[in-house]
Formats: C-alpha cells, structure tokens, sequence
C-alpha cells in the first residue's frame, strides 16, 4: 500500500471518528428529553403521530411490507375521514337529566297574570324547563330507640322476662358510623382521591368534628373485615388463563426520611382487578402474588419475573406498546430509523383495534393472517438495522429489547385471547399515581394494604359498571353476617347477579341504616 493510500485511509479515519463524536454529542444533548420519557413524564399521547408524520409512516410502511400495506395506506385517509363525518354526524342537543332525581316544580307566573288575577286569563299551555341544581350534603343522626318490655301477665311467671330486640348490626361494632358514611369516606379517599386532611375539612364545614385518625382508624377495621372477600378474589383471579401485572412505586413515611414501598396491579380479564403493596420489589415480592399460578403472565420484561419462566408452568407474554415506546424515545436522535420502525408497529396496532371486540377464534385466524407476517418483517428490520447504530443510544436500546424479547413479543400469535400489549395493567396504575400526587406517601406499611384492599374494589366495581358507593354501603351491610364460603357472591364480578337473589333483598331491607340513605320510604324510619 502506497504512502498515498495510507493518507486518504487515515483521514477517511479521522473524519469517521469525528462523525461518531458529534453524534455522540447529539445523543447526549438529547439525553435528558428521553430520560422524561422513560419516567412517564410525557404522558401516553405523546405516542401519537401527527396527522403529517401518519402519512410519511404509511408510506413508509407501504415501501417495507409491499402492496398490501400500500392499499391500507391509501385507504387509511379514507378511514380516518368517515370516522371524523361520523363525529361530526353526532347529535349535539342537552341529554334529558336522570329520572331518578328527585324533582321541585316552580311555576312562574306572567306579571300581567298576578296583577289582574287568573280569573282573568284563559291558559293555553306552558313552556317547560329543567335546571340541575345542588343541595347542601346531608348527614344525618341515626337514633335507635329499642324499648324494653315485660308481659302484662307477668304475675303467674316465677321470674319478670325483659325483652329487648337486639341491636342493629353494624360494619364496625358499637362505632359511630353507619355504612353509607363509611363509603362515603373510602369512595372520597380512593376513587375521588382526597387524603383525610381534607376530609376532615369538609366533615367540620357540615358542622360534625370528625378527625382523621378517627376515620383512618375505620379504613384499618374495614379492611380487616373485607379481607376475607379479597382472598376469595386473588384465589378465584389466579385460575384465569392469563393475568396482566405490572407495579408502581410509592414513598413510604419512616423515622428519618421516606423510603420506598411498591404496588403492584394484578388483572384477571372480565373478573378482577386486584392490588397489593410489598415493601420491596423483588422475586419475594412476585411470588408472594402468584404463588402456584400456572398459565400467561403479560408484563414488561423485568428480571423480577424471570424465575417464574424457568419451569413452563408461568408463559411470558411481552407486551408491544412497551417495546414500542423504545422507538418514540429514539424520534430525536434516529428519527428515520424510528418511523420505519413505528410504521411497521402502527400496522400492527391497527389490526388489533379493529379485533379489540372480536371473538378469540377469529383474533387467532387473523392475526395468523395478517399480523404475523408483520411481526416477521419487523424482527427482519431490526436485524437489519441493528449493526448500523451506535452503542448505548436510543434506537440501539429500541432494537435491543424488541429482539431480547422476541418470543415473548411473538406469544400473542398463539393464542387469540392473549392481548397485544399490557396497556391495562398500565391504566389501572394510573389510579395510585394519581392518588400519590394527593397524599404523597403512605404512613406506614399497614397503610398500603389498606390502600390496595378498597382500591382493588374501587377498580373491579369500574370495571363491571358498578356506581361504587351503594356498592360499599351494601357490602358494609352484608359482610359481618356472611356466609364465609360463599363470600366470594360479594365480589364486584358477582355482584349484580347476587344483589337480585332473594335472601340477598332481604338481608338489606332489614338494616335499618340502609334504608336511611335509599330515597324510598322504609317501615323502620320516622322522620321527625
């Protein structure tokens, strides 16, 4: 080699070297943007392409999968257009207001009318409208009047008998709440997320000093008695064929300052949404979760679930908005690379909207069909791309973990049930996230369970379209005289086909403090 050669090879070197650095400063820059992402700071539409950037993915999608891809991207404007004149085709007018509410009438009367008097007028009709309105809350004074009698005949009994009825039940024994004040207290605690501090603010506006170690100390006695229906739940949850989990931090109060606790969300599809709070996250943890459970386990790929897949009886499904997540984070640093990729998964993630409501015999035919040979193009560009990119960026991440994870990501293919990606297990977090932005730790380790056992309640009435405080308040009526072995009727996944059962009707007619808070009369009640 000549001294010519070695010249332009060194500089062709040196400009290579120089080409790496600045990227490398380029990544570096940019750094920080994708630490916000990964932490969550940016919430989930930020993974939404713009209208212009959907366009240039699907013609970039069309050029990776070929002509079928083509058609969907000339079809997709369409799409989106009939979808926008359906919206548009919407009926805008005032819904009518529920029938249940109670209703005042208010006639208002001409001027003309009140000075000549009726007499005078001849009415031909009437101009209705209906205004919703808000009273004051109302507390109310429950007193219990059980009188005690003797026999008139008493003189031929050797001893006088007093009889007295028994005492109404109550959630929590001789306390001074009914059971639709002590949901009321957890839905505002945990579905409307406003710590005791606040409570008791609002309490002491209605006039009743109510402090809040008073009603934290109802929260700890009521979900002792729950805890039997919780464990019915997570036994009845672990027989599913798949669950989906995943876990949150949260800081918990200690002598000298917070340390770290952890709640996890546990989904058993259509039955139950569970939660729970371990000190660590860590293998203990996980098992002290999923003890003996055998079949799916859709989560994000954290080693703390590693040793669950070591025997085959746990099967790990990745979850795609994971990985896809990755490419977002690289739009900045490899923004080519990244929309290759995002229009390979956009593809992906289009046919599961469109299978989201079907049977799991037809998600099966068709993603065989259809989405596989996405999946296989995808893993071929990622091996493609992988020894183009530096070391330690973005996108190198992004291609990391979809091919770490390639069977994992690849399970849904197998089994029509199984979803796509872990995005409910994500939503559900949502709730402690957005309570922890309110109470902004937990006092003690107890707290959590606590937490986790109303809010595990709370989320699976959500999920079965159950309004949740007349579900507390007649759970709180029922539980202290429930049959343990069928406590399980009591779980929101059974709840609206128990609630119709005779005995059930029964047992809740006859509490006295139910009938207090239902807006029909009750033969108990005299309102004075």
């Amino acid at each position: 080699m000549t001294g010519d050669e070695l010249i332009a090879l060194r500089r062709e070197l040196d400009q290579a070297i120089s080409d790496r650095e600045h990227y490398r400063e380029l990544y570096l820059s940019l750094l920080e943007k994708c630490r916000k992402l990964e932490l969550g700071i940016v919430g989930p539409k930020s993974e939404r392409l713009s209208g212009n950037e959907q366009q240039l993915s699907m013609m970039l999608l069309a050029t990776l999968l070929g002509d079928g891809a083509a058609e969907g991207a000339e079809s997709a404007p369409a799409a989106t257009q009939t979808v926008q004149e359906h919206e548009r085709a919407k009926p805008t007018g005032r819904k009518p207001l529920p029938e249940n509410l109670p209703r005042i009438e208010i006639e208002i009367v001409p001027p003309e009318v009140e000075r000549e008097g009726k007499d005078a007028f001849e009415r031909i009709g009437a101009d209705t409208s209906e205004v919703l309105e808000r009273r004051r809350a109302s507390l109310v004074v429950v007193k219990t009047i059980r009188g005690k009698w003797v026999r008139k005949d008493r003189e031929r009994c050797a001893e006088t008998e007093v009889v007295v009825a028994p005492p109404p039940a109550l959630p929590i024994e001789r306390g001074l709440a009914g059971p639709g004040l002590l949901a009321d207290t957890i839905v505002k605690r945990w579905e409307d997320h406003l710590p005791l501090n606040r409570q008791e603010k609002i309490f002491a506006r209605e006039g009743v000093e109510i402090a809040r170690s008073t009603i934290c100390q109802w929260h700890i006695e009521l979900a002792a008695l729950a805890t039997p229906l919780l464990l019915a739940m997570w036994k009845d949850a672990l027989g599913s064929p798949y669950l989906c989990t995943d876990a949150t931090g949260v800081l918990v109060q200690d002598r000298d300052k917070c340390r770290n606790g952890h709640f996890w969300i546990v989904i058993a599809p259509g039955r139950h949404v569970l939660y729970a709070y371990t000190p660590k996250h860590d293998r203990a943890a996980v098992d002290s979760l999923l003890a003996d459970y055998k079949g799916y386990l859709v989560a994000d790929a954290h080693a703390v679930y590693d040793h669950l897949f070591a025997t085959g009886d746990v099967v790990e499904v990745g979850c795609w908005a994971h990985a896809r997540r990755y490419y977002f984070q690289a739009l900045e640093t490899e923004p080519e690379l990244a929309r290759e990729a995002l229009a390979i998964l956009g593809a992906l993630f289009r046919i599961e909207r469109l299978l989201a409501n079907g049977p799991p015999g037809k998600r099966y035919s068709v993603r065989l069909r259809e989405s596989k040979p996405i999946v296989e193009r995808f893993f071929a560009w990622c091996e493609a791309a992988r020894p183009r990119v530096l070391d330690e960026t973005p996108i190198a991440r992004a291609i990391g973990y979809s091919l770490n994870q390639r069977e994992a990501l690849s399970r849904f293919l197998s089994d029509g049930r199984l979803p796509l990606h872990n995005n409910d297990s994500e939503r559900g977090l949502r709730r402690e996230v957005v309570g922890r932005k309110n109470w902004l730790f937990l006092g003690s380790d107890e707290g959590g369970a606590v937490n986790a056992t109303f809010v595990s309640l709370l989320a699976s009435c959500r999920l079965h379209g159950i309004e949740p405080w007349s579900y507390l308040r007649d759970l709180f009526c029922l539980l202290p005289d429930w049959p343990v072995l069928r406590v399980l009727d009591l779980a929101p996944a059974n709840w609206n086909q128990t609630r119709q059962q005779q005995h059930t009707q029964q047992r809740l007619a006859a509490n006295v403090y139910r009938a207090i808070t239902l807006d029909e009369p009750s033969p108990h009640r005299q309102d004075q």
